[in-house]
């Protein structure tokens, strides 16, 4: 069954500043890329720490103009910071990045990076090497692109990989319907194992949003295991 890993989805083109970057250089790097946070690398390519928007509001703080001044922006600069001083008045990404930082392998599942992002609460992570070069960026909207695969797509690996070859069942026993990744299976298999195991393969496979279960079995097993004889 296909399994997509990171280095499948990650965006490649990454940006990144160095860790002397001035503070108006990570300011712009931002701003013009459209991004929330940026990766600072050495000389090599190997990632140091991050620096977000976040991290420059401290430092933005102490521009206010009016000090004690209770405006939306005022308070939101605050509220975000009232914890942590000790980035005002940095002034290179050094200074302002965020390290340790997390990361993932780009041999790592999508599934495994989904997970990662929401035990740590982030919204990105970079893509690192071994050697600890960075390779990729992956975003939440890069997670989402297995839920683009084709319906016809999603339908041959129900009909080849689950039937066929894990559950060793003729594909033409069951009639299987693909809407927008949304899978309907209608048919009758032999056993209740089965029709149990081909929902919940299908259930895993990428690009499959749901499934709906129309299928019956000639014969519950169960029903063996208590001596019971089949009725009808």
């Amino acid at each position: 069954m296909r399994r997509s890993v990171v280095r499948d989805v990650m965006t490649t083109s990454v940006l990144s500043v160095p860790i002397d970057a001035p503070f108006a250089e990570v300011a712009r790097v931002l701003f013009t890329g459209g991004v929330r946070a940026v990766p600072v690398l050495d000389d090599e390519g190997r990632l140091l720490g991050v620096v977000s928007e976040g991290d420059l509001l401290a430092t933005a703080e102490r521009g206010d103009p009016v000090p004690g001044h209770s405006g939306p922006w005022q308070r939101l600069l605050r509220r975000r910071h009232a914890a942590d001083s000790s980035r005002a008045g940095a002034t290179t990404a050094g200074a302002l990045m965020t390290s340790p930082v997390t990361t993932i392998d780009p041999d790592a599942s999508v599934a495994h990076a989904a997970r990662c992002m929401r035990e740590h609460g982030l919204g990105w992570l970079p893509v690192v090497e071994e050697d600890g070069r960075v390779v990729g960026v992956l975003g939440r909207s890069d997670l989402l692109r297995v839920f683009c695969r084709p319906d016809d797509e999603i339908r041959d690996e129900v009909a080849d990989e689950v039937l066929g070859r894990i559950l060793l069942v003729d594909p033409h026993r069951v009639a299987i319907d693909v809407d927008r990744g949304v899978v309907t299976l209608t048919g009758e298999l032999d056993i209740r194992a089965d029709a149990q195991m081909a929902v919940r393969f299908v259930e895993r496979i990428e690009g499959v949003v749901a499934v709906i279960d129309r299928l019956t079995y000639r014969y519950d097993e169960r029903l063996a295991d208590r001596n019971i004889a089949p009725m009808g």
